[in-house]
């Protein structure tokens, strides 16, 4: 199964692998530059997963965010504020991605969720960082909001959004000084942030296969 996976979505394996072992990096107090590469690496390998077979439309779009969030890994390494606005430009294309599929009529408290993401989200950023925070923090629910409220699976890209709103509460708590900056927090941050782009990226990618964008005759 592992030979499979391998043989028919490299990338993805590519991915993972930097992506899982990540953490190790500081655990092996591996040097600045090769550290951030290992980093990058873990997003930058999705851009070919997604593209690996289309080029354009929604692929096309979906393979600028994940490379705009892998330029924001390297950049937030530099300075946050640089990879704040990396990740933002990210999230406003993500948001005219999610608009593009709406979910039609949604329940209540499908609804009610996608309205807690997009108020509460901000109101998290501010409390936990001041207004600059939440002003990114705006951007950021409003990303998860319309991931939630899109017609895409929620267990995937609905709960992949949700998963990067809490990396990014647990960065600003962690920057903001209320929580330690210890391995374990750094630890929940990344495996949040990777775990749930991961989700997005593949839900995001069966899905559009499935409706007919375009036909992938070995699978994804």
């Amino acid at each position: 199964m592992t030979q499979d996976l391998a043989h028919r979505r490299p990338w993805l394996v590519f991915s993972l692998l930097f992506g899982i072992t990540f953490p190790l990096a500081a655990y092996l107090q591996v040097p600045g530059t090769f550290a951030i590469v290992w980093k990058a690496g873990a997003l930058t390998f999705l851009v070919p997963y997604v593209l690996r077979r289309h080029h354009n439309g929604e692929f096309a779009m979906l393979g600028v965010i994940l490379g705009l969030c892998a330029v924001g890994d390297v950049l937030v390494e530099i300075q946050m504020e640089l990879g704040a606005a990396a990740f933002g430009a990210a999230h406003i294309l993500a948001i005219l991605l999610y608009s593009r599929h709406r979910r039609i009529k949604p329940v209540f408290s499908q609804t009610l969720l996608a309205m807690s993401l997009l108020l509460f989200t901000p109101v998290i950023g501010y409390s936990l960082g001041g207004i600059t925070t939440a002003g990114y923090a705006i951007l950021l629910g409003a990303m998860a909001a319309m991931a939630w409220s899109s017609n895409f699976p929620r267990y995937r890209v609905g709960i992949g959004a949700v998963l990067f709103v809490l990396s990014d509460i647990l960065l600003f708590a962690r920057e903001g000084g209320q929580l330690p900056s210890v391995m374990a927090v750094q630890i929940a941050i990344w495996y949040s942030y990777y775990c749930g782009m991961v989700l997005i990226a593949i839900g995001i990618v069966q899905t559009l296969v499935k409706r007919g964008h375009f036909q992938d005759t070995a699978g994804l």
